[in-house]
């Protein structure tokens, strides 16, 4: 069982692409494994024959146990004793791992219908889902709807949100914030941007530059609750909330956040979502969160109270950003001007910190995020300079 990641101790062997006494070739994907919420297909180390599978599909062990057999092509040369082979599938007969057979078995389906996306078109247990809700869902007689079977993402983020609403006291507050400055520059460079990346400039990079300088004044948001001790971290990792649709939601984590520039950050959370969706996530860029950031803006949300994961204290909601009528002070008074403003709402665990503590930090938040200077964020390698404490 290989190291996928620096905090993962075991994995799950979901399937083997090939059976023993079948020749293998170095690079080739062997089997898959699962850990947590990802998903990953183990190429062969070495080429050979494949003499023995010592872990099924199935089974979950510690990393380094030793899974199966390969002896190298030298190695097999001119030996008489070969292990005999599994019985293979016959040609119209699809290689399934145990979890995707369950499925179609439960759902009463018949392989032979369903795409595969997998390696050698190998049907996955996201095409049987995909299948399920495009097709064929279960369902009852007229009137009594169809019932989904939850996806393993789907199924783990339950049980984490549910732990979580139960054993955390939530506390949400929520600060409106004009995001004058901060769209100026997106219109200024929108064109430049997407010519240049590919893909346009939201609000979300400017909000997680934003957070990264607030919690350098406010470190208990940025920290993790062990036992009876607050853990406050040197590091900003930031887990970035991302919508898989009928799968869930998955949180990869964009590592040492605070030491990224603006445009660094950006390309940082562009990247791990578009892995995200690709279902290219390794297991190390699902760990060490320290914060994370709901993004339901783009939906129109207007306040959202989402859901801490544990252990961490806090975390951020961003809601849509919509024009409105509000009242600025310049020289010559008050005015009613048209504004872009967003609300930003905050849940946070009431064991590690109080309101106040987390008002001044949304505060904070609020005067970066309205006074900084994104134009020179935009082009340095630091954060904004902001105008006002």
């Amino acid at each position: 069982m290989p190291q996928l990641g620096e905090t993962v101790k075991e994995g799950t062997v979901t399937a083997w692409h090939k059976q023993v006494g079948e020749r293998v070739q170095e690079g080739e994907p062997l089997f898959e494994i699962t850990t947590d919420k990802v998903d990953t297909e183990i190429p062969a180390p070495v080429s050979g024959v494949l003499r023995a599978i010592v872990v099924l599909a199935g089974q979950t062990v510690s990393v380094g146990t030793r899974l199966a057999t390969i002896e190298e092509a030298k190695q097999a040369q001119g030996l008489s004793e070969v292990a005999a082979p599994a019985p293979r599938h016959r040609e119209s007969e699809p290689l399934l791992s145990p979890v995707v057979r369950k499925l179609i078995a439960e759902n009463q389906l018949d392989s032979a219908e369903i795409p595969g996306t997998g390696a050698e078109g190998r049907i996955t247990r996201n095409d049987v889902l995909a299948y399920l809700e495009r097709h064929k869902a279960v369902s009852g007689p007229r009137g009594e709807g169809k019932r989904l079977p939850l996806s393993r993402i789907r199924k783990r983020t339950a049980e984490q949100m549910a732990l979580s609403w139960r054993s955390i006291p939530h506390v949400l507050q929520a600060v409106e914030v004009d995001f004058h400055a901060v769209d100026l520059l997106r219109r200024e460079h929108h064109q430049v941007w997407k010519t240049r990346e590919g893909w346009s400039l939201t609000y979300l990079p400017f909000v997680a530059r934003a957070v990264c300088e607030a919690v350098a004044d406010f470190p208990a948001v940025n920290a993790t609750l062990e036992a009876d001790s607050l853990m406050l971290h040197p590091r900003v990792n930031l887990g970035i909330a991302v919508d898989l649709g009928p799968d869930g939601l998955i949180v990869p984590v964009v590592k040492d956040a605070d030491q990224k520039s603006l445009p660094e950050l950006a390309r940082a959370i562009h990247s791990l979502v578009e892995k995200a969706r690709a279902r290219l996530l390794s297991p190390d860029d699902l760990t060490e969160a320290t914060y994370t950031l709901s993004n339901s803006g783009s939906f129109g949300t207007l306040l959202t109270a989402p859901i801490i994961n544990p252990p961490q204290v806090a975390i951020l909601s961003i809601d849509g950003v919509v024009k409105k009528p509000v009242v600025v002070e310049g020289a010559e008074g008050e005015t009613v001007t048209i504004r872009p403003i967003g609300v930003l709402a905050q849940s946070f665990d009431h064991r590690a910190f109080d309101g106040a503590y987390s008002a001044a930090y949304l505060r904070r938040l609020k005067e970066i995020l309205q006074g900084g200077d994104w134009s020179a964020a935009l082009e340095s390698t630091s954060g904004p300079r902001t105008t006002e404490r």
